[in-house]
């Protein structure tokens, strides 16, 4: 293996880094992105509980903000609770577009990564032909030993850097894929509490806290 890192030239070196570097970002992203770390089933039955026994209050509030991206979100809604629809629905709007951030994290890079690493390895084919070229221009064809070093170097550097470049884009899109499915998530259940909310407040019949 060592023997053929050194055979594709110095290109291997940025074409491994980068493999290391998706390797790391796409096992980060698994642990990350789970389902039951950013929209716990639990929450919205939670906050529910708290409001029927009375319990709603910045402690509890508190605890919601520091559990999840999900709960971060629902917390600035019932932080803003005494305030109209539209207000409440802008409020929830601008911590997503936050939460929203943090979990396209990295992401830029991976993709980044997908798209570089192909070029990096069409580069070490350019170079790995020059190199042949040259020789032939200096020495003909009789020489296979400068020929086939060029032809190696050429042909490893393409296939490391499409090796690195696939599964860098199918993690990618993955995970992209994976955001949206939780963003359309966190969407419902923060519109269903500002529901709820409404609910309440219509059913007090007052504009006042019904908390």
């Amino acid at each position: 293996m060592l023997e053929i890192v050194k055979s594709g030239g110095w290109l291997m070196v940025p074409i491994i880094l980068c493999s290391v570097v998706a390797l790391a970002i796409s096992a980060e992203r698994a642990w990350a992105l789970q389902k039951r770390r950013i929209c716990p089933t639990h929450l919205l039955a939670q906050i529910w509980s708290w409001i029927k026994k009375k319990e709603l209050n910045k402690e509890k509030i508190k605890q919601l903000q520091a559990g999840s991206p999900l709960g971060r979100i629902l917390a600035a809604g019932l932080n803003n609770r005494q305030h109209e629809r539209a207000v409440m629905k802008e409020v929830i709007e601008e911590a997503g577009r936050q939460e929203v951030l943090e979990l396209e994290r990295f992401l830029n890079t991976l993709g980044t990564i997908a798209v570089i690493t192909p070029l990096l390895g069409l580069l070490g084919t350019v170079i790995g032909m020059i190199k042949v070229f040259t020789a032939i221009t200096l020495q003909g064809v009789g020489n296979a030993a400068d020929l086939s070093g060029g032809i190696s170097e050429a042909l490893i550097t393409t296939a490391a850097g499409m090796a690195v470049a696939i599964p860098s884009l199918i993690f990618y899109r993955y995970y992209q894929r994976k955001v949206d499915e939780l963003v359309i998530l966190m969407e419902h259940e923060s519109l269903k509490l500002v529901e709820v909310l409404m609910g309440l407040r219509e059913r007090d019949g007052t504009e006042e806290d019904p908390f």
